[in-house]
């Protein structure tokens, strides 16, 4: 069975609490997912992303450090608009903006079907390896709220505590 869904841990793991999608894909690997999700750690190579995503599929979620001012540690759930991101007009070979990954897509002809983004509100981005006491806590709620999304339910954020 042709995978549907790519599930895409992106982030630098360098900088904190940015691996937080990398941890992500970790624990979803021991995670019972339906046959028709494939899984990826990308970090930063938004070329090769754009790349696996010209293979088509229905739903594209995305794993993610999102800075909105938030608790640290707070999940979202955000339904991107691919098109109003391909719009921009450069492209970064060797960066992992979201909008650049697009970009490159729409120029190739392919298309990542829905894009959603599980997010992270981070507590640190400075350098360094590991996440942040509250980012880590995150981590068991992405993991659920990716499965259920998979299986195509509506996934409950429950804000995480340390």
């Amino acid at each position: 069975m042709r995978p549907r869904v790519l599930v895409a841990g992106i982030g630098n793991i360098f900088l904190g609490d940015d691996g937080f999608g990398v941890e992500v894909i970790k624990e979803l690997e021991q995670a019972e997912l339906p046959p028709w999700v494939q899984i990826a750690d990308y970090g930063i190579a938004g070329m090769h992303l754009a790349y696996d995503l010209m293979g088509g599929y229905d739903t594209t979620i995305l794993l993610d450090a999102t800075p909105h001012g938030r608790p640290p540690g707070t999940l979202s759930l955000i339904e991107a608009d691919t098109g109003d991101l391909a719009a921009a007009s450069a492209i970064d070979a060797h960066g992992m903006q979201p909008d650049a990954v697009f970009r490159l897509l729409r120029l190739l002809g392919g298309d990542a079907g829905r894009v959603l983004v599980v997010g992270c509100e981070p507590a640190c981005l400075d350098g360094g390896i590991g996440l942040s006491p509250q980012v880590t806590a995150a981590v068991p709620a992405a993991v659920r709220a990716v499965t259920e999304l998979a299986w195509g339910t509506s996934p409950q954020l429950q804000p995480t505590e340390v």
